[in-house]
């Protein structure tokens, strides 16, 4: 079987990170293990969802430390391994640090699928790890019923400079880098009611870098005070996570959130996973949606595979920042502001 001739996405249930576990689930899961103590140079674990590891090497150098894999989100390999890699490098950027090194996770099923689909996989991996400019140094392989793909990526940052979810400040302003729509779009692919041709805009964004520290000077990068990526959750869950994080609430102007041109067509087909459900949900009793119609609540709660980043920005550069970032991420946005605490996490306006 080669691999031009297999639709991979029609050889899973579920696709990219809309397979994630449901963060209700997650959460009573994690809360029943006993974690080791975290050591003194643990700046950053997993205690408030942040999107990656911090450890500190000494006053110039921190580690960053994160790993993501799922099941093919898109029908042709070497595709499905682009978005893949960098899906698994944004959580790096994310934390304002650099990636260095990548080790594949692949889980493959040797009796069903040719070798070829594995190598252009790893082909699209390999493409897009070198464009961040890191090294791909092996990886760890298993012969499973179903294909699964990923990356554990090491970085660096200065621990004076790291980014997290934490420290969003009352009175910045809130940037989106990227479309919404990935879920919706690449459902309607997985229920073959488009083709990936169909869905260009979407299958570009996600295999975008999400190298915004390029973009930046370094007195923008000092402007941005807390980050985070929008993946599975969606813009709801990962917004709500970054305001409890930091205490704040957010004012979102959910007209300004950036779509792409069919998405709207995609959310009214019902071209829908899970994770629509299970995001709305997760965030029911922790975000205010009242002024929002059925559409616009699909958009948020919509799970992004490789989506953009949320930065909460100094107001004073906010523009400048735009303007930068928009020099590689054309749909960039000014989406809202940060609140004093309110009842609610997040408010869509």
């Amino acid at each position: 079987m080669s691999s031009e001739k297999i639709a991979l996405t029609q050889t899973v249930q579920k696709g990219g990170c809309a397979a994630k576990v449901a963060a209700p689930e997650l959460r009573r899961i994690l809360q029943q293990v006993r974690f080791p103590a975290a050591h003194p140079a643990l700046l950053v674990d997993g205690g408030l969802f942040d999107d990656a590891a911090i450890y500190k090497i000494n006053e110039e150098i921190a580690l960053v430390q994160t790993l993501d894999f799922f099941t093919p989100i898109v029908d042709t390999p070497k595709l499905f391994g682009e978005i893949a890699a960098v899906n698994a490098l944004s959580d790096v950027y994310a934390m304002g640090g650099k990636p260095t090194t990548a080790m594949g996770i692949l889980a493959f099923p040797l009796a069903t699928m040719s070798e070829n689909i594995i190598i252009d996989v790893l082909q699209g991996a390999s493409d897009k790890i070198a464009e961040a400019g890191a090294n791909f140094v092996g990886g760890h392989s298993i012969d499973d019923d179903t294909l699964k793909f990923g990356l554990s990526v090491t970085g660096f940052v200065n621990p004076s400079q790291v980014w997290t979810n934490a420290g969003a400040k009352i009175g910045d302003h809130l940037i989106l880098t990227k479309a919404l729509g990935t879920g919706t779009m690449t459902a309607s692919l997985k229920r073959q009611q488009s083709q990936e041709e169909d869905i260009m805009e979407a299958l570009h964004s996600m295999a975008t870098v999400n190298n915004v520290i390029d973009c930046m000077t370094p007195d923008l990068q000092a402007a941005v005070h807390a980050a985070t990526d929008i993946t599975g959750f969606g813009f709801s869950g990962h917004s709500m996570q970054l305001a409890n994080a930091s205490q704040v609430t957010l004012r979102i102007q959910t007209e300004k959130l950036p779509r792409f041109t069919k998405t709207f067509f995609c959310l009214e087909n019902s071209f829908l996973t899970k994770a629509h459900r299970t995001n709305a949900e997760y965030t029911t009793s922790n975000i205010d949606v009242s002024n929002l119609d059925n559409l616009h609540r699909l958009l948020i709660h919509d799970p992004q595979t490789s989506g953009g980043l949320l930065l909460s920005v100094s107001p004073e550069v906010s523009y400048a920042m735009i303007q930068a970032l928009r020099t590689k991420f054309k749909s960039a946005e000014i989406v809202g502001e940060v609140l004093p605490r309110q009842d609610k996490a997040v408010v869509f306006e």
